[in-house]
């Protein structure tokens, strides 16, 4: 987005941190504070266009129905899609393109029903290795089972090892505590989907099934498939006008804050507060004036470690600023 607009992720942060401000009063602005905030930043050049990473080819796509999608809706017809969003490469920031017959076409979706559906899901218990049991359950081992099962255990096994401890979860791919049989041609080809008392081995542990039906709301989704152009010079720059949070002109910069963006790219930048005078104007100049105006900690820590996009001459770069404790 541009720089005087936050995206959505960046909003929300901010409303949760002024908030917090407020309540607790002016003393907590006490510009003392500043001198302990320490100022990452770090420039990496992208490779290609705007356009590259965004104009997708959806027949070369590895994600079902894509390309079914966009040639159902482009021809005028209709196609939904359940729970799944029929065009799962578009993100909340991040627009997704196609191309087709010389036009570019925007891919997005509406959310236009919702339904209550009963799915299975696979949950492991460990029980222990073989080698320790007394008396070890029939089993079968995890090479043994069908695809769609040796999926359901490898993803409800990192809930497994997690539960009772402190270690991560990938959430998304676990839910609910274990797998999610989503569609019913999967729980039908399943061997573990209603069986009673099965165990799975697995890395050499020994693990109890447990699968029940539960009651799922899911979205159901229209695709949307939207011409903006024809020409790939014009997409660019609406890719710019969309995406870019900051600008650069080489000659706009001092001989100091030129050497600072190239150390940038070299290595790391790291400053304490209260910045050297090219750091500051350099990120006036990127219009993160939060960095340089007012409370540094509590006001530029709004949307601190997200990846930005700046355009310096005619070139594209990533840039991170992170703002944190010195003995963080």
């Amino acid at each position: 987005m541009p720089s005087d607009t936050l995206p959505r992720r960046r909003l929300l942060a901010a409303l949760g941190s002024f908030g917090a401000v407020s309540a607790a009063g002016c003393s907590a602005l006490s510009p003392a504070d500043d001198r302990t905030a320490r100022l990452t930043l770090d420039v990496h050049e992208r490779d290609g266009s705007l356009r590259g990473d965004r104009v997708h080819d959806l027949a070369d796509s590895s994600v079902p129905g894509v390309e079914d999608a966009f040639r159902t809706t482009v021809e005028g017809g209709t196609y939904r899609s359940q729970y799944r969003r029929p065009f799962p490469m578009v993100g909340e920031d991040d627009p997704a393109y196609a191309r087709h017959e010389g036009t570019y076409y925007r891919l997005g979706s509406v959310v236009v029903d919702e339904v209550t559906v009963s799915h299975p899901v696979l949950r492991l218990y460990e029980v222990g290795s073989p080698e320790e049991l007394d008396d070890v359950p029939e089993h079968t081992a995890h090479e043994s089972l069908p695809q769609v099962d040796r999926i359901a255990v490898e993803i409800a096994h990192k809930a497994a090892r997690a539960r009772g401890d402190v270690g991560g979860v990938p959430w998304g791919l676990v839910q609910r505590g274990g797998f999610v049989y989503r569609r019913e041609s999967a729980a039908e080809r399943s061997t573990l989907v209603g069986a009673s008392d099965a165990h799975v081995e697995y890395r050499d542990r020994i693990y109890r099934v447990e699968t029940t039906t539960e009651e799922f709301h899911e979205a159901v989704y229209r695709a949307t498939v939207t011409p903006v152009t024809d020409s790939p010079a014009q997409l660019e720059e609406i890719l710019r006008a969309e995406l870019l949070d900051a600008r650069l002109a080489p000659d706009a910069l001092s001989a100091a804050e030129l050497d600072l963006f190239r150390r940038a790219r070299a290595e790391t930048v790291v400053q304490t507060h209260p910045f050297s005078p090219p750091l500051r104007s350099l990120l006036r100049k990127l219009g993160h004036r939060a960095y340089v105006d007012g409370n540094v900690s509590k006001d530029a820590g709004v949307d601190r470690q997200f990846r930005r996009l700046l355009l310096y001459g005619d070139r594209y770069f990533d840039y991170y600023l992170e703002l944190s404790e010195p003995d963080d």
